[in-house]
């Protein structure tokens, strides 16, 4: 048992005993003491002064002489106010440390395969673009959540929506049609994504030039927009698709294949991936059938131009189309029907979504149809909405060409990886191959590091060269911390010191203010973990690993860990160095990073 637990527990008790104050002891709030005070955790005893009936001060003190009677752990107390600071004693501190030696899972939890899924949908790409440093951000927030999640028990499903088919991919292959002269990534030396998406900026160019000529008629450009010759064929296309047409059909095929192979090389490249792959073109069918349904259950309705809706202005919001008036279906209809499968496929105890807050409104929509249609499930649909990637430079436009493709950007994170790991020396003694890996995980731990640190929920402002800086709140100062760990480990062993082994102390001897702050930080592992995963917040899994590789480096610096004389007192804190090691290399891999044995 942890001392908090034991602290709710005696503290609990007292309360009843003393004060006839019921709280449960898990509701006893304890919070870390303030570093301008003595003690390592804190009691609030305001909420009981009122049914104590007795001053903050004399209260405080009373519980802190009842607990430190009772508990041998903590070694002392003092009162500040209403607030009741505790001193765990180095003994508990010590027996913490040789409890964890040898623990390669410490704080996390293995997940149970027999437990009721959750499933955590992220990526959905569209089939005409590659993929671009806002799919960088859903990927690897979608890939880290479900790794936390997974640390913390829950069996985990990841899948992936591919939106293959709609308008916006008509435009590519109309585009290729018209404009392609038979391209292929094999003629082109371009990957398939990259090469599709070429066709699909090049759809906006001519659509663009189409509507500016329109207009210059004295056609208002709303209405321009839907006359551009190139977007009634593109519509035209979609309809043919959605009715089968073999020539659109086999485009179709030829043109996601090229894409499908360039997701995957970047995929792999990310290090993501998933347990199973739907795709729109399967899924918007069942869609369809749910629309129908609704009409027969009189929750939706079709308007005179045959296009069908759902009236949520009961419900705060607005008409919400779910059937274009030719019949073709709209991200609504496909996401009703993916729902639905994925629901038949889990038994999932929670369907969570990874999109961007500009599809607040979309995921809202579909949780209320859901539950219109009676769908009871409905209400374990959540979405996990994140904000906005921007560059120095502004926002990405993707049908302007002004994106950042991810390809790219990996490539140049790894160039800058390797200049900055010779500048600073830090892979004079390791193979060419090992160096090449050494930069691609650098540029990978740099990237994941830099997106993840941030609170999902908000926006934020990606600066590559500042993201692989090897100094301040970064991955790999995280990794290189880790490496230098390993390092100082492996010379302890080199000396004959076991790590394997929990030290018996032949005397005891005083903790460093320095030693206990990296010991107490380990300390909350378990329950960091837990919090970030009630949260969806990698981000304190990003922050955790930095507080817990800056104090120990504050540590390291005035610490002769190796120099020691007192043997049992080496091998402490090279055991104490394992245990921080494996600790980093916990929290990294939540956030699906690697970290170097060597630097």
């Amino acid at each position: 048992m942890t001392i908090e637990l034991e602290l709710q527990k005696t503290v609990s008790s007292f309360l009843d005993t003393n004060y006839h104050i019921q709280v449960p002891s898990e509701q006893i709030v304890l919070q870390e003491t303030k570093k301008e005070f003595e003690g390592d955790i804190t009691l609030v005893v305001f909420p009981f002064v009122k049914q104590a009936r007795k001053a903050p001060e004399m209260i405080a003190n009373e519980i802190g002489a009842a607990v430190t009677a009772q508990l041998d752990d903590i070694s002392g107390y003092n009162v500040v106010k209403g607030f009741l600071n505790f001193s765990v004693s180095q003994r508990y501190w010590m027996n913490f440390v040789s409890e964890r030696v040898g623990d390669l899972s410490y704080g996390l939890t293995a997940a149970d395969p027999n437990a009721a899924p959750v499933v955590v949908e992220y990526s959905s790409p569209n089939t005409n673009k590659p993929l671009h440093l806002g799919h960088i951000r859903n990927n690897l927030l979608g890939w880290s959540v479900s790794e936390l999640l997974a640390a913390n028990g829950n069996n985990v499903k990841k899948v992936n929506l591919v939106n293959d088919r709609g308008i916006h991919i008509c435009k590519s292959m109309l585009a290729w049609l018209r404009f392609g002269n038979g391209e292929t990534p094999e003629t082109s030396g371009m990957k398939g994504d990259h090469l599709v998406g070429k066709y699909y900026v090049e759809f906006d160019k001519h659509y663009k030039e189409e509507v500016k000529a329109l207009m210059e008629q004295g056609i208002e450009e709303e209405e321009a927009k839907k006359q551009s010759p190139l977007m009634l064929e593109a519509q035209r296309m979609l309809k043919r698709w959605e009715e089968g047409d073999k020539e659109v059909r086999d485009l179709w095929q030829k043109m996601n294949g090229w894409v499908y192979a360039g997701f995957d090389e970047t995929y792999k490249k990310m290090g993501v991936g998933f347990d199973k792959v739907y795709y729109e073109s399967n899924t918007y069918l069942l869609g369809k059938e749910l629309v129908q349904k609704g009409l027969d259950l009189g929750v939706l309705f079709r308007k005179e131009d045959g296009s069908v809706w759902c009236d949520l202005t009961g419900d705060g919001l607005d008409q919400k189309l779910l059937l274009r008036k030719d019949g073709t279906s709209v991200y609504m209809t496909q996401d009703l029907g993916t729902a639905l499968l994925r629901h038949n496929d889990f038994g999932a105890e929670r369907l969570i979504y990874v999109v961007g807050n500009e599809q607040d409104y979309h995921f809202k929509v579909l949780k209320l149809i859901l539950g219109k249609l009676g769908f009871d499930w409905a209400d374990k649909v959540y979405r996990l909405s994140y904000g906005m990637v921007e560059l120095p430079n502004g926002k990405m436009k993707s049908r302007e060409g002004t994106v950042v493709d991810a390809d790219d950007l990996i490539a140049e994170m790894e160039k800058t990886a390797e200049e900055m790991s010779k500048e600073h020396g830090r892979n004079s003694d390791l193979t060419v191959e090992q160096q090449q890996h050494l930069y691609h995980i650098l540029a990978l731990g740099a990237l994941k590091y830099f997106i993840l640190k941030v609170d999902p929920t908000k926006n934020m402002l990606f600066n590559p060269a500042e993201s692989i800086d090897f100094n301040g709140n970064t991955g790999p100062f995280i990794q290189y911390t880790h490496a230098r760990i390993r390092s100082i480990v492996r010379k302890g062993e080199e000396q004959g010191i076991s790590i394997s082994n929990p030290v018996a102390m032949t005397q005891e001897f005083e903790l460093s203010d320095k030693e206990r702050d990296v010991i107490k930080i380990l300390h909350d592992m378990p329950s960091v973990v837990r919090q970030a995963a009630e949260n969806y917040s990698p981000a304190m899994i990003a922050n955790y690993a930095y507080d817990l590789a800056k104090a120990f480096n504050s540590f390291y610096q005035d610490t002769p860990i190796l120099r020691d004389t007192d043997a049992a007192t080496m091998q402490f804190r090279v055991q104490l160095c394992d245990i921080v090691a494996q600790a980093l290399k916990n929290t990294m891999k939540i956030l699906g990073i690697e970290v170097p044995e060597r630097m």
